[in-house]
């Protein structure tokens, strides 16, 4: 089974597509208008789990949004200085 590409986070250490990070910044295009700059703003602390690494090592997240109209997205790409790697939250085992 070929291996997912892969790619370094803030601290050297290897991340592929499913595992946690934390978003330590983004860079922002200087057009981009003020209430998708708001929702990729609020992503800057957020963990969420990779989506994909591309051919240039850019780890792509995804974060969903409840909206008064719905639901919607915001997907950015991370660059290794961007994002560091984080262990998942465990999930509480069930009460006997």
């Amino acid at each position: 089974m070929p291996s997912l590409p892969s790619t370094l986070d803030a601290k050297g250490i290897a991340v592929q597509a499913g595992d946690s990070i934390r978003i330590l910044a983004v860079t922002l295009p200087p057009d981009m208008d003020d209430d998708d700059r708001d929702m990729i703003d609020y992503m800057i602390g957020s963990v969420c789990e990779i989506d994909k690494v591309d051919t240039e090592g850019l780890a792509w997240v995804t974060m969903w949004w409840s909206c008064t109209d719905g639901v919607a997205t915001s997907t950015v790409a991370l660059s290794p200085q961007q994002m560091e790697k984080v262990e998942p939250v465990a999930a509480h085992p069930r009460a006997a």
